[in-house]
């Protein structure tokens, strides 16, 4: 058993010895933070959850309450209204009854027949259902009634004893001349065979010379209670609030003070004032007499294989004695906290593992660095007989090893350097080569490539896009300027050559070059003029870089006007024998901090010399002189 680790090898004495050191800390410390974690997310669940919980009652207590405001403005707007129609039609009845007076005290009429006919035409008007038009004197005879004219009803008194008609002539005869005045008594008709008492407010105002009460009375909720519009409005707003989640199969109820369930999704009509949990506790008799607060009670639907815990927030909603709950399964709250629990396990397990697996990672790399150098060096002696080298070994450590592998590092250097150099010489003489024949190759083929892609432009302006023939012209033109892009490409690889200096007459050479630049395609639109200095000495140059230069100048003119210009090219010729080629354009110029990088400031010599210099140009404009 002992033997056993001393026969295993140094990588599996490391493994046997140090994994269990890594590993049994690792998972003694995340149970710990497994326990920790699954308590501290049961208590922040349990504050989120009573939040929750609190904030769901506090909402349905706001959407009732917005409900009854909303309605208790509409029965306010609807009394204002009932009270103006009201008024109106009192009024109507007031000056009928003073029209019939006018034609009494105009003698067309007796007494008599007035108030008939006021009679006739009272009776006709109806009031919503029921109500009517009437009138007294102001000792309580009614003049005018549908069912009870001529009777004293002075001392008539309504559903609460108060002697309403009393109030009224009294008030009647207060009054000022045409004011309307307002009362409102619950009253039960017991002529229509009526149950209950219902709210009737009627209208009057007094006719002094009959000593007549004019009154347009009707019941309250026939003139403005739309119980069937409020009723639709209070299912709207159940169903809004059962709509509303509270957990997974939590939900929102209401009761009144009586236990009767006026908001539920299953239970709404029913009594549950006598309800108990399985503790038997009369947990909703609780909830009524303490009107606001928490509750937790054990509860088992039908479907519940054991009972389960469930809490409740609850609270008064005063305008209709009704108590509102919000309530949940507690074991749904902590749902999550018991995946989160489920989740650590399992991550715990998972880390364990890959802990185990990273530091046996380790320990193997860790034990081969012991074992590996020689093995290392061995092949890099292989890799340099194969003639690999570049070939390189690591020098990790400072020991007998490491010294031997920077030495073996340096040899392979230098002979990698000798190797190099072998090389750089053979390519160098290959590119020598190759930029003398680039350099005589692009000098042959620039100078005629020019002269045609210029007659090909000149032949494309001239001729009419509808020719047959020019499509081959633009062909022509097409084709040049990608030879112009490949001689240019082997001119990059070549040296510059030596000029070929001849005698020529600089003003008939631009001329020329002038006259092949008007066809070119980057010139269009631009107008190019010469003013050449007279009787020029020839000079010896070499015509095809002057050319060369002339029409870069040109084109970069032509491109500081892109919406067209003026180009003017000339010669001139100063005291000291020098002649200068200018260059001139209307463009955009140089900016002026790029001045310093556009040109060289040196004037030219005070001797004639060789080659070519370059002076300032003025801001103002492009410019370039060419001496």
């Amino acid at each position: 058993m002992f033997r056993f680790p001393r026969d295993l090898k140094i990588r599996g004495k490391l493994l046997a010895v140090v994994l269990p050191l890594v590993l049994l800390p690792v998972l003694g410390v995340g149970l710990i933070v497994g326990y920790v974690s699954k308590r501290e997310a049961y208590s922040g669940i349990t504050q989120v959850t009573r939040g929750d919980l609190e904030h769901m009652a506090e909402f349905t207590l706001d959407l009732l309450n917005a409900h009854y405001q909303q309605f208790e403005v509409y029965r306010e707007d609807k009394r204002r209204v009932v009270q103006q129609d009201l008024a109106t039609l009192a009024r109507f009845a007031h000056n009928l009854i003073k029209a019939q007076h006018e034609q009494q005290a105009n003698g067309r009429q007796t007494l008599e027949a007035a108030q008939e006919e006021a009679r006739k035409a009272f009776k006709t008007i109806s009031v919503g259902a029921t109500g009517y038009l009437y009138a007294m004197t102001s000792k309580g005879d009614l003049t005018i009634h549908i069912a009870q004219e001529g009777k004293n009803i002075y001392a008539a008194e309504d559903e609460q004893g108060r002697r309403f008609i009393q109030e009224m002539c009294e008030r009647a005869l207060a009054a000022k001349p045409g004011e309307v005045l307002y009362s409102v008594y619950p009253w039960r008709n017991e002529i229509l065979g009526e149950s209950r008492p219902r709210n009737k407010i009627v209208a009057y105002l007094y006719f002094q010379p009959w000593d007549w009460i004019v009154a347009a009375g009707g019941y309250l909720e026939e003139a403005y209670d739309d119980t069937a519009f409020e009723q639709r409005a209070l299912q709207a707003l159940k169903k809004n609030i059962l709509a509303k989640p509270v957990g997974t199969t939590g939900y929102i109820y209401a009761m009144t003070q009586r236990g009767e369930l006026t908001i539920h999704p299953f239970r709404e009509g029913e009594n549950i004032y006598d309800e108990r949990d399985r503790q038997d506790r009369y947990f909703i008799r609780e909830m009524i007499e303490r009107k606001n607060g928490w509750i937790r009670y054990p509860w088992q639907n039908q479907t519940d294989a054991a009972p389960r815990m469930k809490i409740v927030r609850y609270q008064h909603f005063a305008p209709w004695d009704w108590i509102v709950a919000v309530g949940s399964y507690e074991d749904e709250f902590y749902e999550p906290a018991n995946l989160i629990g489920k989740h650590i396990l399992s991550s715990m397990g998972l880390l364990t593992f890959l802990i185990g697996a990273f530091a046996a990672t380790l320990l193997f790399f860790a034990s081969k660095f012991l074992t590996d150098p020689i093995r290392r060096l061995t092949e890099g002696v292989r890799e340099v007989r194969r003639g690999r080298l570049d070939t390189k070994l690591p020098v990790t450590t400072s020991d007998e090893l490491g010294e031997l592998a920077a030495d073996f590092n340096e040899m392979t250097e230098v002979l990698r350097r000798n190797k190099e150099l072998e090389r750089t010489l053979a390519q160098q003489n290959k590119m020598a080569s190759i930029g003398v024949l680039s350099s005589e190759v692009a000098h042959e083929i620039n100078n005629p490539l020019g002269v045609i892609m210029g007659y090909a432009a000149h032949l494309e302006n001239k001729m009419n896009p509808d020719d047959p023939h020019f499509k081959f012209v633009q062909q022509i033109k097409r084709e040049s300027k990608r030879c112009k892009n490949i001689v240019q490409d082997l001119l990059s690889y070549a040296r510059v050559p030596r000029p070929v200096r001849v005698a020529t007459d600089l003003n008939e050479l631009l001329a020329q070059i002038v006259d092949f630049a008007t066809h070119h395609t980057d010139l269009e639109g631009i107008a190019v003029s010469t003013a050449f200095a007279p009787r020029l000495p020839s000079i010896a140059l070499d015509g095809d870089q002057i050319r060369q230069v002339a029409m870069n100048l040109m084109l970069n003119a032509a491109g500081a006007m892109p919406d067209g210009g003026q180009l003017v090219v000339g010669t001139t010729l100063n005291d000291v024998g020098w002649i200068s080629m200018t260059f001139q354009d209307t463009g955009s110029g140089i900016a002026p901090e790029n001045l310093e990088k556009s040109s060289s400031r040196s004037s030219p010599p005070k001797r004639a010399a060789p080659g070519l210099a370059w002076r300032s140009p003025r801001p103002s404009s492009n410019s370039m002189v060419v001496s």
